[in-house]
Order: structure tokens, then C-alpha cells, then sequence
């Protein structure tokens, strides 16, 4: 007996073809980008699969097929769009010199917008929820990882010399801190004030 599809049909047990294979992948994108928005507008309480299923034009079947737990699905989804958005932190300053402020702030802005306020909703839950914890601890700890090493790639940073590694996660845990403060208002004007002086303190720190 052939593997269900998403239609809930048997599938022979022939290879995809390369349409159905691009369209499955479609269908995979669409969800996880439309997790990580019903994340970050309403909260893990308002997430369910079908809401996800619903926003992004899919059915519940097809959700379940490519994600069979609730955790599953958003674990994946706030790991794919924090994936997509270091590489493109990457490509930005690989396609031109990378200034320090402006890379201080490209960091910045990843603890801001939707992909942090669906992740620190995720956070929340799996403070709550014994079968949400280990992913998102998971989770969490190799998204800290990779932002870490981009930042040194990025910075410049020579982390054999002591303390400079600290430095660079303490930017890191500073970003973090200025997101959460713009989950209730706009703290862009302060942000930009801190940007700065981080921006010296690096320079200081770092030659």
C-alpha cells in the first residue's frame, strides 16, 4: 500500500514528479510563512493548524500532511523565516562593505517585526507547555548559534582575543531587549540612540 497524499488519496509508490514536487513545496512555504503571522497577530492561543490551514489556502488535511502536530508546525516555522532572514543579512553586506553601524543595526532589527514577536509568543507557550518545551529549547538554541556567527562574520570580530566574544553576545542579548521593548510601542527613537553607542562601544572593543 502506497503513502497517503495530501488529499488523503494512496499514492503509488512511484517518486514525485517534479510539478507535484514544486507544488508540495509551495504549499509548505505558504504555511509556514502564514504560522509565523498568526503567531505574531494572535498569539499561540489563536494558532490552531486549521487557522494556519485557512490563511494560507490549504486544507487542514494538506497542514497535517506536511506537519502532523501543532508543534511541529510552528517550531518549523519560526526556524524557516529566522533561516531566510539571515541569509538575507548575509547577501545585504556580502554585496557591499559592511559598515558597523549599519551592521549593528541590520542585527537590531532582527529582534523586531513579526518574526520576533511570533517567536517570543512561541517562547511563552513552551514556558507552559511540557510538549512545546523541548523544540522550541532546541529551537532556540540554534537560531542563537547561527545569529552568533553571522554577527562575528559580519562585526569582524576575532574572538581569540578575550572578552570580544562577550561583547558580541551581549549586542545580541541588547537587541533582544530593545525588541521586546518595541512589542508594546514604537521605541524606534531610542533605538537608534543605543545603535549608536553600541556602534562605538564596538569599535572600541573590537579595532
Amino acid at each position: 500500500m502506497g503513502p497517503v497524499t495530501e488529499s488523503g488519496d494512496l499514492a503509488d509508490s512511484k517518486p514525485a514528479s517534479g510539478p507535484k514536487q514544486a507544488r508540495s513545496r509551495v504549499t509548505r512555504r505558504h504555511l509556514l510563512e502564514a504560522a509565523v503571522s498568526c503567531l505574531a497577530e494572535q498569539g499561540w492561543a489563536g494558532s490552531t493548524v486549521a487557522v494556519v490551514a485557512e490563511r494560507a489556502g490549504v486544507s487542514r488535511g494538506a497542514a497535517q500532511y506536511h506537519f502532523p502536530t501543532r508543534e511541529a508546525l510552528f517550531t518549523a516555522a519560526v526556524a524557516h523565516v529566522a533561516e531566510e532572514r539571515s541569509a538575507a543579512l548575509i547577501d545585504l553586506f556580502h554585496s557591499r562593505p559592511a559598515a558597523r553601524p549599519a551592521v549593528v543595526e541590520a542585527l537590531v532589527d532582527l529582534y523586531t517585526g513579526a518574526l520576533f514577536r511570533a517567536a517570543l509568543q512561541l517562547w511563552v507557550a513552551a514556558s507552559n507547555e511540557e510538549q512545546l518545551r523541548p523544540q522550541v529549547t532546541e529551537l532556540e538554541a540554534r537560531v542563537g548559534r547561527e545569529t552568533h556567527r553571522i554577527a562575528v562574520e559580519l562585526l569582524g570580530a576575532d574572538e581569540s582575543v578575550p572578552g570580544v566574544r562577550e561583547t558580541v553576545q551581549g549586542l545580541l542579548d541588547m537587541a533582544r531587549g530593545l525588541g521586546l521593548a518595541n512589542v508594546l510601542t514604537d521605541d524606534g527613537a531610542r533605538r537608534a540612540r543605543v545603535v549608536a553607542q553600541w556602534s562605538r562601544i564596538l569599535d572600541a572593543a573590537l579595532g
